[in-house]
């Protein structure tokens, strides 16, 4: 597939009919919105994954967007206008990363996807044609999410000690909804070490992951908050520090023997005041 600026163009206009920003329509079809510029700059081009997705969360019709002359359909008007909020690819990657949690990325078909969609296979196919396409989509939409509690977890923290509390806080396993977040990532972190695009994508996200961490030491530690330390190499400790404890929580037994969400908290407050709260 040959890059077309007219196709470009097209793009452009689905994602301004939408009203969202670029970022935000990237999201929606689950696609790393570097790409979505290089392919609207013409220095990439389009899978037809992508614009199967881009059409169907845009409400157009995917012909129109490869150079038919029929123009855009409103998205009323057409059937794939009933798909969930955020559209169909949203929705499937979320329905996938749902069953991941509870089954683990190998045991799950497609056929368990389209039920939890209540669509077809087909429908899965057509957004994301392989397996692949699929547990790169779900690890970004994981990515995204992660980063987003972050951002608004830390949003009203007093100072930079609050901040780094809140961002170990955010870690811990303790409820249902933490556990199910990290039982994902466990199970995607496997699938990382076979894959290189998602070991790619895992490697960026650790790497934004430890300079928040970083970032956060840095200003503590301007600020008299922390003590003079390496922010990229103190951040590295915590966060594989953070890891590891999770990692035993979740493989604790249920009657509760083993490393519990408490035991990790006071691990890992006690590693922060021993290494870098300022006395």
């Amino acid at each position: 597939m040959q890059h077309d600026p007219e196709v470009a163009d097209r793009v452009r206009k689905v994602i301004s009919d939408a009203g969202v920003t670029q970022r935000e329509f990237a999201r929606r079809i689950v696609m790393d919105p570097s790409k979505l510029s290089r392919s609207l700059g013409g220095t990439r081009r389009f899978t037809a994954a992508e614009l199967a997705r881009i059409a169907d969360t845009g409400g157009v019709d995917a012909g129109w967007l490869l150079g038919a002359a029929r123009p855009p359909e409103p998205a009323a008007r057409r059937e794939r206008a009933v798909a969930p909020e955020g559209g169909r690819p949203l929705q499937i990657v979320r329905e996938t990363v749902r069953l991941i949690a509870e089954r683990g990325f190998h045991a799950v078909r497609v056929q368990d996807i389209a039920a939890a969609c209540d669509t077809s296979t087909a429908a899965i196919h057509y957004h994301f044609p392989g397996r692949d396409d699929l547990l790169e989509a779900a690890v970004r939409w994981c990515m995204d999410e992660d980063t987003a509690r972050r951002a608004a977890r830390i949003a009203d923290a007093a100072d930079t000690a609050d901040e780094l509390r809140q961002l170990i806080e955010l870690q811990i396993p303790r409820t249902p909804q933490q556990r199910w977040q990290w039982s994902v990532w466990l199970d995607l972190w496997a699938e990382a070490a076979r894959s290189t695009a998602v070991g790619r994508l895992h490697a960026d996200y650790y790497r934004q992951w430890r300079t928040t961490v970083a970032d956060v030491i840095r200003r503590g530690t301007a600020e008299g908050v922390f003590r003079p330390a390496d922010p990229e190499a103190a951040a590295l400790r915590l966060t594989a520090l953070i890891d590891g404890l999770a990692t035993q929580v979740l493989a604790s037994a249920p009657d509760g023997t083993g490393t519990g969400p408490y035991d990790m908290h006071e691990a890992l407050t006690a590693y922060v005041d021993a290494t870098l709260t300022a006395h």
